[in-house]
């Protein structure tokens, strides 16, 4: 298709926050169409983001439409579903938001489209698995936004202490996007140098809770969290617009274990390229398998 169209779905903070992040950059992107089950909601985020096109960086066509105008998408993006409430778990959220998502790709299948997915509502690497299930699409075309953010996240954290760009660190969150996540620390470095020369283990412990938690705090405080999360997908479609091969620890399906879940894979114009092959320690190994193991427990839960 190579139109560079996408579809987001849903219009609340994340949705809405993901359009406005593409305007305020020079992307690849062409056109964004807003759908929302409330239907003049998107129509008034449509209206207040073409508002800025005399001024943003970048021109964009932006109008609100159906299912229906998914057939030519290149991406759609699903950010709808119940948001997560203060004390809730990502999972809680599991069954709400599996049904959902299954009356909407439905839909958006009946349209025609044959594009790529990428998922970012909540539990996003079951509902990552459910939207490959549900779609009938190939694996490589089902993307879940993956422990991008929380990647993002430690490679601040760790910037604050080394004092080093944190576009300098290289350094992964992986497996579910949620309690389960862990840090790879055998494997982080900044130019070259391990991570672990440079700070004690209590110190890295306590790097890794925080960025496991951080979402907590945040929605404790203000509610949500959108303008993390919205900056990273940004960064996913660059990645897929622009053909960019770059490596992201999106969330992707993983033959060996049956799940999808966030792991450093090569990502391009047509989705998913490959998954790397990394060599992790001991210890990381067996805390990789306890979050696969919560995933796929989750993802048995739901019976389809």
């Amino acid at each position: 298709m190579d139109n560079n169209k996408i579809m987001i779905v849903g219009t609340g903070n994340v949705g809405a926050s993901i359009a406005f992040a593409i305007m305020n950059q020079r992307t690849a992107v062409n056109e964004i169409v807003l759908t929302d089950i409330i239907a003049k909601d998107a129509e008034g985020e449509a209206m207040d983001l073409r508002d800025a096109l005399a001024v943003a960086p970048s021109y964009v066509k932006i109008s609100n439409g159906t299912y229906k105008d998914a057939k030519d998408c290149d991406v759609v993006v699903i950010t709808a579903g119940a948001a997560q409430k203060p004390g809730e778990t990502r999972m809680d959220l599991l069954k709400k938001n599996a049904n959902i998502l299954k009356g909407m790709i439905e839909q958006i299948m009946d349209s025609g489209f044959n594009g790529i997915f990428l998922i970012v509502t909540n539990p996003m690497d079951v509902l990552t698995y459910y939207a490959m299930k549900f779609s009938g699409l190939p694996s490589e075309k089902i993307i879940g936004s993956g422990t991008v953010l929380d990647s993002a996240r430690l490679r601040a954290r760790i910037s604050s202490y080394l004092h080093v760009n944190p576009k300098s660190i290289h350094a992964y969150q992986v497996g579910e996007h949620g309690d389960t996540e862990l840090t790879l620390w055998s494997l982080a470095d900044v130019g070259g140098q391990k991570v672990t020369e440079f700070l004690a283990k209590d110190l890295r412990t306590g790097i890794s809770d925080f960025v496991k938690n951080e979402a907590y705090d945040i929605i404790e405080k203000k509610g949500a969290t959108y303008y993390g999360i919205a900056t990273c997908v940004v960064s996913i479609l660059n990645c897929i617009f622009n053909d960019e091969m770059r490596v992201l620890p999106v969330s992707s399906y993983d033959h060996f274990s049956d799940t999808s879940f966030g792991w450093p894979t090569v990502v391009g114009r047509e989705g998913i390229i490959r998954r790397l092959d990394l060599k992790i320690s001991e210890h990381e190994g067996v805390e990789l398998q306890k979050s696969i193991n919560a995933l796929k427990s989750a993802i048995k839960s739901v019976k389809y």
